[in-house]
């Protein structure tokens, strides 16, 4: 088995988040690719070598556009499901950067749905659709019809004051990730 067909395969508990920011606000889609919900730019680790390199990356294999400048913002270990196979517990390790890019918007036909700038009241209408999902309010089927931000994406834009949302509902929404 190749390094590229075992990385596609066995989640390696890493990933990167990259939020782009423009004037419009933060590029934001519709993930193609399971867990539902809307998301900057995101992916495992895996053979790209360090944090900084995957979010290089990503960012290119996602939306084509060339990272210029990365930031650091946190790093935290999140207990959220993977669509891979895991060995051991299951969860991520993750980086969120902040990214300064250039280019056009190219996005990944596999991977990004519908990309857009994206303002804080509307993100924050993101996230109370997902704390609704969470918290009973909506099915499944309607989050997926018209998806919120994807779970694990909640605390991260809290903790960074990007949003706002009681403490016992990102309790709630933790439970989904």
């Amino acid at each position: 088995m190749t390094a590229l067909a075992f990385s596609d395969t066995l989640c390696d508990h890493t990933s990167v988040g990259v939020l782009i920011s423009s004037p419009a606000g933060l590029l934001m889609f519709e993930r193609g690719t399971p867990p539902i919900g809307i998301a900057p730019v995101a992916g495992h680790i895996d053979q790209h070598g360090s944090p900084e390199q995957a979010a290089i990356a990503e960012v290119a294999e996602e939306v084509g556009m060339a990272v210029t400048h990365l930031d650091l913002l946190l790093t935290a270990w999140r207990l959220n499901r993977c669509r891979r196979s895991i060995s051991g517990e299951a969860g991520h390790r993750w980086w969120i950067y902040q990214a300064q890019t250039t280019g056009p918007l190219r996005p990944s036909p596999r991977e990004v749905h519908a990309p857009r700038w994206i303002r804080p009241d509307q993100l924050q209408r993101y996230a109370q659709r997902t704390a609704a999902y969470a918290t009973g309010h909506i099915s499944e089927p309607e989050f997926t019809a018209q998806p919120g931000l994807t779970p694990v994406w909640a605390r991260f834009l809290h903790h960074l004051r990007l949003l706002t949302l009681p403490y016992d509902v990102l309790a709630q929404i933790d439970k989904i990730i």
